[in-house]
């Protein structure tokens, strides 16, 4: 804090300004150097930070070329009928190639139990005295509820819908204008499956499929609704489950009907290798180094932010070392259809062929020479880790850069104790220099004064 608020103010001199031009001397080289640091730290650190954002993604297109299934994943491609989507097919690795008709007889489905005329007029109707339970069966499922005293029909239809253990039984009730039906339905599909509800309590015999003394009980299941397996046909071959799933009736494949076929209409599935998965990934890759390629050009290209930069040069380099080294039998990536520009931008084609014709006739060559063990794609994630991974050398000098960051701030937090110092010893060397050439003048003023009281004494004002 300054000692005084206007130093001079005694003098009359302009020591305000003679310490402000003092502490702006000390203090503007110094504050401009360290502006200059930190600018250049800023600009150095968003350029490595565009680096490691560039190598992550470069790194994260090349794993995806080593992964196994890739070049050997299969696509199961449906031609659906016109009167819509009546399957869906997914195909794995291990499925062969082919093409195959199919047809869906009938889907699987749960059953549904229904109360019996007349014996409830509506969903208040109290169903029990007693307390007791009821147990629900379908297939290897089974639950069993506890329902309290005095319960209504109302009151059950939510006890089963929110139980907890319920394996998916839905309880409702039709409101008819006479009557109220209470209505269960079962989600556990496939032929013997239907639904039972048991009773320990005679009182819910009208609830239940069977009495608790024996027999039927008042809920029923119709024909129609009894629950059913799904039955579908390859090229005319029937095959049946107890879901709607199918896996591996097509060997590698999984189809779920969705619903039946209308008429004689069928759906024409076609399995294949799965080129476009291939090709989708090596764009992805491709464009992810090609945008590496244009970052290192930009940031250490002339008059840019790390013109000349080691790192930066070093960088371009390996990498068109890893694309133009050899792999699988000796092969290049030119040999597969790929190629450089002048630029050193990666291109799916060259004056011999192209990626995508390699990829219709050759596919294994391709894996091999991309995504094999030792192929370019493995390499280069390898290679890219030293960059990007832990302990990496663009991590260590990020770490390094935000160090000097930290200096950078301390040596602004000094600069500034400095001044508040130094102005403080400024103020105290001139209030000193104000008060004494203020005694002087005063003693100017009373000199001048006395002397203009004696006698015969004249004041030449001119």
């Amino acid at each position: 804090m300054p000692l005084i608020s206007s130093t001079g103010a005694r003098s009359g001199l302009d020591l305000e300004g003679i310490i402000k031009a003092t502490l702006e001397a000390e203090r503007v080289p110094k504050q401009n150097r360290l502006n200059q640091q930190e600018g250049r730290l800023q600009v150095e650190l968003s350029a490595v930070g565009e680096m490691r954002s560039a190598l992550s993604k470069l790194q994260e297109s090349a794993e995806k070329l080593t992964e196994g299934s890739l070049f050997s994943a299969m696509k199961a491609s449906v031609t659906q009928p016109d009167s819509g989507d009546v399957v869906s097919v997914e195909s794995s690795e291990d499925a062969s190639a082919g093409d195959f008709e199919l047809f869906v007889q009938q889907l699987a489905k749960g059953s549904r139990a229904v109360s019996a005329d007349g014996a409830f007029v509506s969903a208040d109707d109290q169903v029990n005295t007693n307390a007791g339970s009821l147990t629900f069966g379908a297939g290897d499922e089974s639950f069993t509820l506890n329902i309290e005293a005095g319960s209504t029909l109302e009151d059950i239809r939510k006890a089963v819908n929110s139980s907890e253990d319920n394996f998916g039984v839905t309880a409702d009730i039709i409101n008819t204008g006479t009557e109220a039906k209470l209505v269960f339905r079962s989600s556990v599909s496939g032929a013997g499956n239907d639904l039972t509800v048991t009773n320990d309590n005679a009182e819910f015999d009208a609830i239940s499929t069977q009495a608790n003394g024996g027999g039927a009980g008042g809920m029923t299941i119709a024909a129609k609704d009894q629950a059913t397996d799904a039955i579908i046909e390859i090229d005319g071959i029937q095959a049946t489950n107890d879901t709607n799933t199918f896996t591996d009736v097509i060997q590698g494949s999984t189809i779920t009907a969705l619903k039946e076929s209308e008429g004689a209409e069928k759906a024409q599935l076609s399995i294949a290798r799965d080129d476009a998965g291939v090709k989708s990934s090596i764009d992805t890759f491709v464009k992810a180094y090609n945008s590496t390629v244009d970052l290192l050009s930009e940031i250490g290209g002339e008059d840019s932010m790390l013109q000349g930069d080691a790192t930066v040069r070093s960088l371009k380099s390996q990498l068109n070392n890893v694309l133009t080294s050899t792999f699988g039998e000796g092969q290049t990536l030119f040999d597969l259809g790929f190629g450089l520009d002048n630029d050193g931008r990666l291109q799916q084609e060259n004056p011999v062929t192209n990626v995508k014709d390699v990829l219709a006739a050759n596919p294994s060559a391709l894996q091999n020479v991309i995504g094999g063990e030792s192929g370019m794609a493995s390499r280069m994630e390898t290679f890219l880790d030293g960059y990007v991974g832990a302990g990496g050398s663009l991590q260590l000098r990020r770490d390094s850069i935000n160090d000097s960051l930290d200096r950078v701030a301390e040596s602004r937090e000094s600069l500034q104790l400095r001044m508040e110092s130094m102005e403080e010893t400024l103020r105290s060397k001139y209030q000193a220099l104000d008060s004494l050439v203020g005694q002087l003048r005063d003693r100017g003023n009373y000199v001048s004064a006395q002397l203009a009281n004696l006698p015969g004494f004249t004041r030449d004002n001119d």
